[in-house]
């Protein structure tokens, strides 16, 4: 069963600017602690729906790669992606936009689908042990680096 994590903040700034930034894959090295860099598979330039993008994550020493593909992509609203390793989907990634006086609230959240048998694996891949602590920790920094940049 999935154990979903959600962490929210208000940003000073327009629900469709906000959703620019975060469906740019490209840019989420600006925001997100771990994911350094994300880079399209060939025949994608943008968030649509099944849109796949590689992940390039980093902790310490660790380096991994992941693949997205995007589930949901509505302006303004939502951006959702599946996240897999070696055909393997593990986790769901999302953000949330709702409009609020003077800017919007966004929450950014993930469903943990790693099963029992994966976690000895995901610990020594990422050298991670609490992956609900650490994600947390990184989705607080995510939106406020996030907020930083929109709201300058």
């Amino acid at each position: 069963m999935a154990e979903r994590l959600e962490v929210t903040r208000f940003i000073a700034a327009t629900p469709d600017e906000v959703y620019a930034a975060i469906s740019d894959v490209t840019r989420m090295g600006e925001w997100s602690e771990e994911c350094h860099a994300c880079q399209w598979h060939d025949g994608f330039d943008r968030a649509v729906v099944g849109a796949r993008f590689d992940g390039h994550n980093r902790n310490g020493a660790h380096e991994w790669t992941t693949q997205g593909t995007v589930v949901e992509a509505d302006p303004g609203r939502s951006f959702v992606f599946e996240c897999s390793m070696f055909d393997f989907h593990f986790s769901t990634w999302g953000y949330r936009i709702e409009p609020a006086e003077g800017g919007c609230t966004v929450t950014e959240w993930s469903d943990d689908l790693r099963p029992e048998s994966a976690m000895e694996f995901s610990k020594k891949a990422s050298g991670i042990d609490d992956r609900e602590a650490r994600n947390r920790q990184t989705m607080s920094g995510t939106l406020e680096r996030l907020a930083a940049a929109l709201e300058r």
